[in-house]
């Protein structure tokens, strides 16, 4: 039997150094999971019109309630930094300009996927929970559905809510309104 090789795994200020060094470039589509580069799925229409649908949605929450965060880096711990779709922060004076936000500076974040639901649902969620993001969705454009999973305990979501078309309006308690699943996943349009 031959032994596997053993892995490197890199931290979150490592990941960012090979940025600066010019190992990754800017458009490198690639997360810092659990110490690993992963490459992520590459964005399609279906995927950007849901992200624009989205934005256009949650900004019609009172000013003042969240910073909306659209596909930028999210340090969960040492060795993961996740870039969700969208993510509803804390409101903070300078924007997040001193640090990339961190858990306990998240209220919502949300991964849209076109081909990576089953991923995101055994590789994200529960990074998400471990990490103690309070919410934590998947717009999963095939199956038409909007999974919510709330609560985090032990590294796993207590709750969890599955949303379809017609279903009623998904409440968001920290933007101070609630989003008709018709209208984010839009599948006419």
């Amino acid at each position: 039997m031959i032994p596997e090789p053993a892995r490197r795994l890199f931290t979150v200020d490592e990941f960012h150094r090979m940025r600066e060094a010019g190992i990754l470039g800017e458009d490198d589509r690639v997360e810092l999971v659990a110490g690993e580069v992963v490459e992520m799925a590459p964005i399609g229409s279906r995927h950007a019109a849901c992200v624009n649908r989205l934005v256009s949605l949650l900004g019609r929450a009172p000013s003042g309630a969240f910073i909306l965060s659209v596909q930028n880096p999210l340090r969960l711990h040492a060795r993961t930094e996740l870039q969700p779709d969208v993510a509803l922060l804390r409101p903070r004076d300078d924007f997040y300009a001193s640090a990339l936000p961190a858990p306990q500076d998240v209220l919502v974040v949300i991964e849209v996927a076109d081909t990576s639901a089953d991923a995101d649902r055994a590789l994200k969620i529960p990074l998400y929970a471990k990490a103690g993001v309070p919410e934590a969705w998947i717009v999963d454009l095939p199956g038409q559905t909007v999974e919510a999973h709330r609560d985090p305990v032990g590294g796993a979501y207590r709750h969890t809510r599955t949303f379809r078309p017609g279903s009623p309006a998904i409440p968001v308690p920290a933007a101070g309104l609630s989003l008709p699943p018709d209208d984010i996943l839009a599948p006419g349009r």
